[in-house]
């Protein structure tokens, strides 16, 4: 495993490979985030290509210029929380969805909580949109990363997260 320190409009990111995917992508301080010593070597992105094109897709999404990314994703969790997070993945940009609508989706429909765990403890911020989820109500619920993020990367998706369109099942 190798990461890497990189700028965004909202403050570093650690990237973290392992092989050829991206397993982790993390703000500075973020909840959650593992320490230093679980990411393997600290590394230039001029050194490691998967984290420099992760770099420059991060880069270009901030830009307004990316809406999908294509860096290869590995991350690490229980079944459950794959599941959720590959939802996530589905989810469009410029769009946002609930926990409920997540777990009905699953066909877990009384898991919203389950699927609020998963969300929360999402080790690629960004590339996995947890960031689309919302509450029940349309209210911008918890972000590891902060509320304050969770609001810019909306706003960057297309407005102020409370108005996006919503996405999956009622």
């Amino acid at each position: 495993m190798r990461h890497a320190t990189v700028d965004s409009p909202l403050g570093d990111m650690v990237l973290v490979a392992d092989g050829d995917a991206l397993v982790g992508a993390f703000f500075a301080g973020q909840r959650y985030m593992p320490p230093a010593g679980r990411m393997g070597d600290a590394v230039g992105t001029a050194d490691e290509p998967l984290l420099a094109r992760a770099a420059a897709e991060l880069a270009e999404y901030f830009a307004a210029r990316r809406t999908a990314f294509t860096v290869p994703l590995r991350p690490v969790g229980s079944a459950f929380a794959r599941g959720v997070w590959d939802a996530l993945r589905a989810i469009p940009h410029g769009a946002t969805t609930t926990y409920g609508a997540i777990a009905r989706g699953l066909g877990r429909p009384g898991a919203a909580q389950g699927v609020g765990q998963a969300v929360g403890h999402n080790p690629v911020s960004v590339f996995i949109p947890c960031h689309r989820v919302v509450g029940a109500d349309g209210s911008l619920t918890g972000y590891a990363g902060g509320l304050a993020r969770k609001e810019r990367l909306l706003e960057l998706e297309g407005g102020a997260g409370r108005s996006l369109a919503l996405f999956g099942p009622a």
